[in-house]
């Protein structure tokens, strides 16, 4: 299957020897919900096990007034683990364009960002500043720094070479960082099950509340202790019939 590009930047030397050779990754991933189901986030793992280990649970509703059923007050729900999957091997193939460079240690002008980036094209653009047409042109993410892409090949290494550069920018000169450009691709990653430790999935909500009262009904009942649960952290909700998207990232706490 594919897998998203991602950009990344060199930011300098690791301090110490161990850090070499490894990447963090950080945890983003995204868990379809189903319609009439909720999750439910505690504050402690040991709650979230109870409750799945009880497995049924009979919630208490409230319509605001009395009804001659019981059974009627009240909805069962059915709670299981959270099973995601994230990755625990990765290998990344690294290589470096050909057209080409990162452009960085620029000015802190007050100009527009767009004003900056013509300036840089008409300036890499010349052959007696050792460029060449540039094809492309754009900010590396928010790290202050360009990627400047020429439209043939033989242009970028000359420039990478000279290490620096004095570009003239708004009436100044301005000496400029050009590094290589490097690309990296996913060539091969593997993942492994990993259940949410502190996150349980309720389905069978029947729609018979407005989201707010039903998401208000679901916190309530599961906060008691006397019903096995505890202080809730989170809790997302998704009426019957609809669907919705919910993102774990990485607990800190």
């Amino acid at each position: 299957s594919a897998l998203p590009e991602k950009k990344m930047m060199f930011k300098g030397l690791v301090p110490n020897k161990e850090d070499m050779n490894k990447l963090t990754l950080t945890p983003w991933i995204q868990y379809p919900l189903p319609g009439g189901s909720a999750l439910i986030t505690f504050e402690k793992a040991e709650v979230a096990q109870r409750i799945i280990e009880m497995k049924e649970h009979v919630v208490k509703l409230s319509f605001g007034e009395k009804l001659e059923e019981p059974d009627q007050c009240r909805m069962r729900v059915q709670a299981a683990p959270v099973e995601i999957l994230l990755p625990s091997a990765l290998e990344i193939r690294l290589t470096q364009s050909s057209r080409s460079i990162l452009v960085s240690d620029l000015p802190s002008l007050a100009i527009p960002e767009e004003t900056l980036l013509d300036k840089l094209e008409l300036f890499f653009s010349k052959t007696k500043n050792g460029g060449s047409e540039v094809e492309s042109r754009e900010f590396w993410g928010d790290s202050g720094q360009v990627v400047l892409t020429f439209t043939r090949d033989g242009v970028a290494e000359p420039l990478i070479e000279r290490g620096h550069i004095q570009v003239l920018i708004e009436r100044g000169k301005y000496k400029v960082k050009i590094s290589p450009c490097m690309i990296g691709s996913i060539i091969n990653v593997q993942f492994q099950p990993s259940r949410c430790s502190k996150t349980v999935l309720l389905s069978g909500i029947p729609d018979v509340l407005d989201e707010e009262s039903m998401r208000d009904t679901l916190e309530i009942h599961f906060q008691k202790a006397s019903c096995g649960g505890g202080e809730v952290d989170a809790l997302a909700y998704v009426p019957a019939g609809q669907t919705g998207l919910a993102v774990f990232v990485e607990d800190t706490g």
